[in-house]
């Protein structure tokens, strides 16, 4: 991540976040990881009572467009995700899934707590066509990245929540 960045919070804009894992390992790249990411991210959203307008978990990388929270800023909203989900995934690899939760960590001998990499890409959001685009980009990444052919076909995002207006694994927080 480009270091000396800027975050612009207190205007009411959503923000369009990018976070990695350590080192853009695939950290990510099983089923059972990325809907457990996708659960503390719900358990977090409520506790910190922000809006979740779009998201998609890629095996390394996670984009959200959200709102500020009603206290703290999209970084402590981060920093709170981020540890929930490191500590939910060591905790799952110590207590014997380690075949549902296999990765790069263990392999490459990397610290268990080394999960995330510790910055993140905030950019303000403060119009309709910039939503637009953060939506649409989010939700093409997989085929982009040649992961589905099509992005109803990667259910860890809220393309279906859009385009089928069906419930996807997360309620979204449509913007009007």
């Amino acid at each position: 991540m480009p270091s000396g960045l800027q975050r612009y919070y207190g205007k009411d804009d959503l923000h369009f976040v990018t976070f990695s894992c350590y080192q853009r390992l695939l950290l990510l790249v099983t089923k059972c990881a990325r809907n457990v990411f996708v659960q503390e991210l719900d358990k977090v959203r409520n506790e910190m009572g922000f809006r979740l307008v779009g998201y998609v978990v890629m095996p390394e990388h996670v984009h959200l467009l959200m709102s500020e929270p009603l206290k703290g800023t999209p970084s402590t909203v981060l920093q709170k995700l981020k540890l929930r989900m490191s500590l939910k995934m060591r905790k799952r690899r110590e207590v014997g899934n380690a075949e549902q939760f296999q990765s790069p960590i263990e392999e490459e001998g990397i610290p268990p707590k080394a999960f995330w990499q510790t910055r993140f890409y905030d950019f303000n959001v403060h119009t309709i066509g910039k939503r637009k685009e953060k939506l649409d980009y989010m939700h093409a990444n997989p085929v982009v990245r040649g992961l589905v052919e099509h992005p109803r076909d990667w259910p860890r995002s809220s393309w279906s929540s859009y385009m089928r207006e069906e419930a996807g694994l997360i309620t979204i927080d449509f913007e009007v």
